[in-house]
């Protein structure tokens, strides 16, 4: 699957023809076991079983990969998790941001499903992951939900309660190198209020040292579900 991207770096920015062969997911991915903890906790809560293994990672179509705003979902059970993305393209790596947006009753009976069959939204924009590297665990990840209620913040925090992509990428490959073409969605935090649906998601990735930041929105359509 092909997208275009931007390339933003801290001299300029710049087009970039994204290839992208190999989805995956990383889940169960924190570093601090009491936050982990804390969300297979919320997620049992609401059905969804243990992992026998962290970090666990979930294979999804590329074609799921979307920059578009907004998302059709069967149902009222879907909700968007904000997420860095690592992107091999070209011998480097890339981070950019993503939704590994789910549907939370089907993970009730089969996480690697739910997976798949809702879109993943990304943002269009992605940052040499060298950049950032020396103060990764810096980056801030925040997402906010939109419901008939107004839109409220969902989740906050630094990545450096998640494992670094190095680190994902070593479990991944068994100590190999992340191959060309490949993308991955390196975990998230706990929902604040717990997991829940809304009609909107929106998420940043924010780079306190450099004072920027990746934004990614989108509308959610909930689709009837007949019989």
């Amino acid at each position: 699957m092909q997208l275009e991207m931007t390339l933003i770096d801290t001299a300029k920015a710049a087009p970039l023809a994204v290839e992208i062969d190999t989805m995956v997911i990383a889940g169960w991915a924190g570093r601090d076991a009491a936050a982990m903890e804390h969300h297979i906790r919320e997620l049992e809560a609401l059905g969804v079983k243990r992992p026998t293994a962290t970090p666990t990672f979930y294979r999804v179509a590329t074609n799921r990969l979307t920059t578009s705003a907004q998302i059709e979902c069967s149902g009222p059970h879907s909700s968007g998790e904000a997420e860095t993305l690592i992107v091999a393209q070209q011998d480097r790596l890339y981070v950019g941001l993503g939704s590994d947006h789910t549907d939370r009753h089907v993970e009730t009976f089969g996480v690697a499903v739910s997976k798949q069959i809702c879109d993943k939204p990304i943002a269009e924009t992605l940052w040499p992951l060298d950049e950032v590297a020396d103060h990764w665990d810096q980056l801030i990840l925040r997402s906010w939900l939109t419901t008939a209620e107004g839109r409220v913040l969902y989740q906050e925090g630094t990545v450096g309660s998640l494992l670094s992509p190095q680190d994902l990428i070593a479990r991944y490959t068994d100590g190999g190198t992340l191959p060309n073409g490949t993308a991955m969605m390196g975990g998230t935090m706990p929902a604040i209020g717990g997991v829940r649906a809304g009609q909107r998601f929106d998420c940043a990735l924010i780079d306190p040292v450099l004072s920027r930041e990746i934004k990614l929105a989108y509308d959610i359509l909930e689709l009837p579900i007949a019989g």
